[in-house]
């Protein structure tokens, strides 16, 4: 949901942020240096590396020591191409993971053990053996100052690379299972943001909103107005980097049109009259995380702090978008998937456009301009919120339904509540999802039934509408 690590680093905040982060190195470093590298990292200079991690792992002198040559060694990273990190994080992953003979010799004595102060001894000695010497390294690099977002953005180059460097994914898994007991929920602090919140962190919403493009300073003003809220999560090691936010308006009724929940000349609604909860915006920040999830307790807690301060709330339900939909649609038609049109849906099309639409035609028909056009925005209307869905409730890749969004709040014990027709009209809204965005509804007494249900064997729950269009 977030755009890549290495095109943020190039620009605004994140240049200045990673500028910050050499600086604070550079002091801590000390006499610790690495000497200069090559963007690329040469084979001369990628022994040099090697020659420091080594150095990292043997642990030679106090505290102090392991820090500046964990800190040297992060500086050297952050020098590199993006062709450079690559062959550091192979060097890492190929030459100190796990030695298969050591392990093996701890087996072999375990299996041997003839008492149980003896087996004790063994497991220790295999619990050693499995543990990777890097993961002493990545430890090191969380004692630095603003070392869990380097490990989290080094994670997010890891996963930029595990297509075409499929030997990274054991450095990726070690990394990945530090950073989930890091990021335990129980570590995590939600905050309100305001309009009077520090700059800094308003301008990082700015860049990091994924969802629905923040075009400017006004537009988030707006955004953060009395009648709209925003909560985001944030760890004590990284106090000014929201991991997740939500954005929401208190409304009344359940909204169905994006534009018009953003509309920056609509005048300011008095929160005390709303009765709805609308969760419109949900991004992920940090592409280093991905797979660790929290985003199901950050909108459970948002409800909580909701309903405590505005107890006229009734109604919680997001306007989320269909991402995956027009993708599906073409796929479907590729295949041959049958129920596309009716015969119903091509007399009415026939009579918008003037000529007989087939199946195939569809594709080509919904990449024009038609959201224009009267006639061919009615004969669209019912075939293609139709397949919408049966897009969100039936289609599936195993129990799980296809589309990521609807994975999420379904999940979450959420159930299909609506299909809006154009209720995103951006140019993004037709590419993703023909338009169309839809309402999860967040019954409070059956979240939890949901999501057993779902949890269970995949089990969608959905209204008397979207069962009718079924």
């Amino acid at each position: 949901m977030t755009t890549t690590i290495a095109v943020k680093e190039e620009s605004g905040f994140f240049a200045r942020t990673l500028a910050s982060l050499r600086e604070v190195w550079d002091d801590l470093a000390g006499t610790e240096r690495v000497s200069a590298l090559k963007p690329d990292l040469n084979d001369r200079d990628l022994s040099t590396v090697r020659k420091q991690m080594a150095a990292c792992l043997e642990g030679k002198g106090g505290e102090v020591s392991a820090r500046q040559r964990a800190a040297a060694l992060g500086q050297a990273y952050l020098s590199l191409s993006r062709d450079g990190r690559r062959r550091f994080l192979l060097l890492l992953a190929e030459e100190f993971g796990t030695k298969s003979e050591q392990v093996a010799e701890a087996m072999r004595q375990w299996q041997d053990a003839g008492d149980e102060g003896a087996r004790h001894k063994a497991e220790q000695k295999l619990r050693t053996a499995l543990t990777a010497p890097r993961m002493a390294l990545l430890t090191q690099f969380n004692a630095l100052p603003q070392g869990v977002k380097f490990l989290v953005d080094m994670r997010a180059d890891i996963l930029s690379f595990l297509r075409e460097e499929p030997s990274l994914k054991p450095l990726d898994a070690d990394l990945q299972a530090l950073l989930v007991s890091w990021f335990d929920i129980g570590f995590l602090e939600m905050r309100a943001i305001s309009w009077k919140s520090p700059a800094s962190l308003l301008e990082k919403l700015i860049e990091y909103e994924a969802v629905h493009e923040i075009r400017s300073w006004h537009d988030l003003r707006n955004r953060l107005e009395s009648d709209r809220r925003l909560y985001a999560f944030f760890h004590p090691r990284m106090p000014e980097e929201p991991l997740i936010f939500v954005e929401v308006a208190l409304v009344n009724g359940i909204a169905g049109n994006v534009q018009s929940l953003l509309d920056e000349s609509a005048p300011t609604g008095d929160p005390a009259a709303a009765n709805t909860a609308i969760f419109y915006s949900i991004s992920n920040t940090q592409k280093g995380l991905r797979g660790i999830s929290f985003g199901n307790f950050l909108i459970k807690r948002v409800v909580e702090d909701l309903r405590r301060d505005l107890p006229n709330l009734k109604t919680f339900s997001t306007l989320s978008p269909i991402p995956g939909f027009r993708a599906w649609l073409d796929s479907a038609i590729a295949e041959g998937k049958p129920n596309i049109l009716t015969a119903d849906d091509r007399k009415k099309l026939k009579e918008a456009v003037g000529t007989t639409v087939s199946k195939g035609q569809l594709p080509k028909l919904v990449a024009s301009d038609w959201s224009s056009d009267p006639a061919l925005s009615a004969a669209l209307k019912e075939p293609l919120t139709r397949l919408c869905a049966r897009y969100l409730v039936r289609e599936k890749k195993g129990t799980s339904p296809l589309d990521p969004v609807a994975r999420f709040h379904l999940h979450n014990g959420a159930q299909v509540e609506r299909i809006n027709w154009l209720g995103d009209t951006s140019p993004k809204g037709f590419e993703q999802s023909c338009g169309m965005m839809v309402n999860y509804l967040y019954r409070l007494p059956d979240i939890e039934k949901n999501h057993e249900a779902f949890a269970a064997d995949g089990t969608v729950v959905y209204s008397s509408a979207v069962k009718s269009l079924l």
